[in-house]
């Protein structure tokens, strides 16, 4: 993800929301019936369903499992979007896994939405639905091993993750734009990066419009009865991906899309394949312009493709969108902000970002939301890496100086990387995740070296892909590639706050023919001391000579025998490590 500042939230786009009652609404009355013991949850008697009050998004849960005794399979959703106002039609079957420790009770995550109706295995379900929790009651003859088919019908405005309005040119449009979990705006699900599922995703869109979502399209199925006046003269898209995706990036976008294929792009190779992709553009008719940015979006895809793992998805599609971000990794349908689109603006770093993230964030995904940097470190980082093998190390070079340049001079440095008292998620999105996760990785490469570093990087991939990791999975892969202890290293840039900054002294030593030199560690004492191998580059008159020396305490001397005596003493000349030389003290 790429953020931008100053979008106005969706809610406030979109108006408020129908206003709050109370009350709960009940299974619908012509579905009476049995398959549901009676529990705590049993609904008083039927009402009109009406839209809650939607909850702040954004809040990051309690420490501990998400949803504890249920596992989400996959989720089948249909949308009907309307051809004048922002009220869609939902209905979403979930198939929902029971594992150990048993539940009584499926916590769904919704907000918002009016409930109509709730079944589970065809049957009409009890369920509670308050502060953004739909709370469904387990059939008692489910055991463990199990698998619900939960379905729930409801409708209403989006307050969020689903933006339905004008786009930058004035015409209506549909964008789904979850993160990080937002996606219960408008359908419910278990909202959390730690729970994968696939998905079938079905849109009934206004005549004329295209629905472009994730995974591949597939003939259309049809649609919930009941739904056939509110439809009338809309085409219904079917969108399915058969590989696990968080919910964070299960979207759709349906407006007047252009759609070309990418120059040089081929069929589908299907996922992990390791055949061609399909990659594709869907841009606003005025906009097509902006092709310029994806020139080299089949390099970008190969690129990767050969350095980590095949693509992990059944096609690629870069869609010009209405979203928050500047651009959103939804997996194999990144969303790109309009407003630069429209501008001209090249967005080619994005769009290597995004793409990046289709291995690191959707593939592999962070298991808890405070481990972020593992999605968008390695996405800044992998830029980078495009962009050192497509236009060389001079470009490589800029953009990593200015992702540090970024950081430090970020108000981010005084807290760490992963921050668990952090519980704003929007706040997460900041200069240590993405920037210095970026130089984390880059120092990792450094002290191990290139080899090592991208052979750990395959095996942490293989090992996750279409799952999820944490830090340590991260540094278990390196360790194992290396064979060398890295916790220390994990520990200091990851845990603790900060980066070196150093001051030298030195001075020349004729009698011994050394140089003393001083490496002082000044940063503030809430810091870490740092452990890093530091490269000095003494000026002498045969040429520039360069010695490397472990620091590891707040102050320690080091003496360099030398030819003759150095003019000047330069500490990491190759700017290859996250550190500021101070001045000398006076």
């Amino acid at each position: 993800m790429r953020v931008v500042t100053g979008v106005v939230a969706a809610g406030v786009l979109l108006g408020a929301c129908a206003p709050a009652r109370t009350g709960v609404p009940g299974p619908a009355p012509d579905r009476a019936g049995a398959g549901a013991r009676p529990v705590a949850l049993t609904p008083p008697a039927p009402a009109p369903a009406v839209e809650p009050p939607a909850i702040r998004p954004g809040i990051a849960p309690p420490p501990g499992p998400y949803a504890p005794g249920f596992d989400a399979l996959h989720y089948g959703i249909e949308i009907a979007l309307p051809d004048t106002s922002s009220a869609i039609l939902g209905r979403t079957t979930a198939l929902i896994a029971l594992v150990a420790p048993r539940q009584d009770t499926l916590p769904l995550d919704l907000t918002g939405l009016a409930v109509d109706s709730v079944s589970v295995n065809l049957s009409p379900a009890p369920f509670r639905y308050a502060d953004g929790k739909l709370r469904v009651a387990v059939p008692a003859a489910a055991a463990v091993g199990d698998t619900l088919r939960v379905r729930v019908s409801y409708h209403g405005h989006p307050d969020d993750g689903l933006i339905i309005g004008r786009d930058v040119h004035g015409e209506r449009s549909a964008f789904a734009d979850d993160w990080p979990n937002r996606a219960r705006f408008w359908f419910p699900c278990i909202d959390d990066p730690s729970d994968k599922a696939t998905a079938d995703i079905e849109v009934a869109a206004p005549s004329g419009w295209r629905v472009v979502a994730n995974g591949a399209e597939e003939p259309a199925l049809p649609l919930p009865a009941g739904w056939a006046s509110d439809t009338a003269g809309h085409a219904v898209t079917h969108w399915a991906t058969r590989v696990p995706i968080p919910t964070y990036t299960m979207v759709f976008g349906a407006t007047r899309f252009v759609v070309a294929a990418v120059p040089g792009s081929e069929p589908a190779g299907g996922p992990a394949s390791g055949g061609p992709v399909r990659v594709t553009t869907w841009l606003y008719p005025e906009d097509t312009a902006a092709l310029r940015s994806f020139r080299r979006a089949n390099e970008i895809v190969a690129f990767y493709s050969a350095l980590i793992a095949p693509f992990p998805y059944e096609k690629l599609a870069h869609v010009e969108s209405s979203t928050r971000f500047g651009g959103m990794e939804n997996a194999s349908a990144i969303f790109y902000d309009e407003k630069a689109l429209a501008q001209g603006a090249d967005i080619e770093e994005t769009v290597a970002h995004e793409t990046a993230h289709q291995w690191f964030g959707d593939s592999v995904t962070e298991e808890d939301w405070h481990h972020l940097w593992l999605s968008e470190g390695f996405a800044t980082y992998f830029a980078a890496l495009f962009f050192e093998h497509a236009d060389g190390e001079a470009r490589f070079r800029q953009i990593m100086a200015r992702s540090k340049a970024g950081y430090l001079h970020s108000e981010d440095t005084a807290r760490a990387v992963i921050d668990p008292a952090e519980r704003d998620l929007f706040a997460l999105l900041n200069r240590n995740n993405y920037d210095k996760g970026a130089w984390v990785l880059h120092m990792l490469r450094g002290l191990v070296g290139d080899s090592t570093f991208f052979d750990g990087l395959r095996r942490y991939y293989r090992a996750h892909a279409n799952g999820n990791a944490l830090t340590s999975d991260l540094q278990h892969a390196l360790e194992a590639a290396s064979g060398r202890d890295l916790g220390w290293f994990f520990h200091q840039w990851l845990d603790e706050p900060g980066y070196p900054r150093i001051r030298l002294a030195w001075r020349w030593l004729a009698a011994e023919g050394a140089a003393e030199i001083t490496v002082q560690q000044v940063q503030p004492a809430a810091w870490p001391t740092f452990r890093f191998p530091l490269v000095l580059q003494l000026t002498t008159p045969r040429g520039p000579l360069r010695r490397e020396v472990a620091v590891s305490q707040r102050q320690e001397t080091f003496r360099v025998r030398l030819p003759a005596a150095p003019s000047a003493v330069v500490a990491d000349p190759d700017a290859a490590l996250l550190l500021v030389t101070e001045p000398p003290a006076r």
